[in-house]
C-alpha cells in the first residue's frame, strides 16, 4: 500500500488529487493508495446536480461571506462544509470488480469508520441521522443524533475511490452556514443533527484523530508525498471543480 500526506496545493487541487489517483488506479498504475489529509482551507463542496438549482448562486455566495471556498467535487452527494479541523482520507484501489461491490464497500468501510471512532471514545455508530446533511445511510454518527463521518464513492472501469470526512470541529461555524445553504437550495436540513468529535470528546484535536486513522488504516507505513504524474493530471482535472 502507499500512503499519501501533506499539502499538495489549494483547495480544488485537494480534490483533484483524488479524481487523479482513480483514474491511474483504473489502468493499475496505481494498485492501492490511501490519502489522509487536513484541508488547509475552509471549503464549501457541493454535488453537480446542486449547481443546476436556481438558488446556487445564493448559495455560493453564502459560503464566500462566511469564509469558505466554493467547490465542486466529482463524487456523489449533496452540499458540506469543513475546515482544517477536519480529516480527509482517500482510499482508492486498482480492482477488475470495482463496478460490481458498491454497496459491499458503503457498508465494509462504515464499520470500520464506527470501529475507529468508538476505540477514541465515541458512541458510533452507523446510519443515516434524520435531517442530516448530505444524507447516507452508510453514514457514521454519535449517539444516533449528530452526523460525524459523511462518506462516498467514485467508481470507474477497474477502479475505485472510497472518500471519507470526518469533522473534528468547527461545527458551530458549519452548522450556521449549512443551515444557509440548504435554505437557498430548498434541501431538508435539521441543523441539530451537525456535530464534531470535539463536540463528543473535547479532549479530542485533529492532530490526534489524524494520528489515530494513520494507525488505524495504513499501521507501520511512513507517508510519502504525492509523485509527479499524480500532481500533473490532478492539475488538468482542478478547473473542473473551481466555481
Amino acid at each position: 500500500m502507499q500512503v499519501f500526506s501533506g499539502p499538495v496545493g489549494d483547495a480544488a487541487m485537494e480534490l483533484a488529487v483524488g479524481n487523479a489517483l482513480v483514474r491511474r488506479a483504473s489502468r493499475g498504475e496505481v494498485t492501492d493508495a490511501i490519502r489522509i489529509y487536513r484541508p488547509a482551507e475552509a471549503v464549501l463542496v457541493f454535488g453537480r446536480r446542486d449547481a443546476r438549482h436556481s438558488g446556487f448562486p445564493a448559495a455560493v455566495q453564502a459560503g464566500r461571506d462566511a469564509g469558505f471556498q466554493p467547490l465542486i467535487r466529482a463524487v456523489g452527494g449533496r452540499p458540506v462544509a469543513y475546515t482544517s479541523e477536519a480529516i480527509v482520507i482517500d482510499h482508492v484501489r486498482h480492482d477488475l470488480r470495482a463496478t460490481e461491490d458498491h454497496q459491499r464497500r458503503f457498508a465494509s468501510f462504515g464499520i470500520q469508520y464506527a470501529d475507529a471512532l468508538r476505540a477514541l471514545g465515541v458512541d458510533a455508530r452507523v446510519g443515516e441521522v434524520p435531517g442530516e446533511y448530505c444524507p447516507g445511510a452508510q453514514s457514521i454518527n454519535a449517539r444516533g443524533a449528530v452526523k460525524l463521518v459523511g462518506t462516498a464513492q467514485r467508481v470507474v472501469q477497474h477502479g475505485w475511490l472510497f472518500s471519507t470526512l470526518t469533522v473534528t470541529g468547527d461545527d458551530d461555524r458549519i452548522r450556521t452556514l449549512l443551515t444557509q445553504v440548504y435554505a437557498h437550495l430548498e434541501l431538508p436540513l435539521d441543523p441539530a443533527t451537525v456535530g464534531s468529535l470535539t463536540t463528543e470528546r473535547p479532549d479530542l484535536t485533529a492532530a490526534t484523530v489524524e494520528q489515530h486513522f494513520h494507525a488505524v488504516f495504513a499501521p507501520d507505513i511512513a507517508p510519502s508525498a504525492l509523485d509527479q504524474p499524480t500532481l500533473d493530471l490532478a492539475a488538468s482535472y482542478a478547473p473542473d471543480h473551481r466555481i
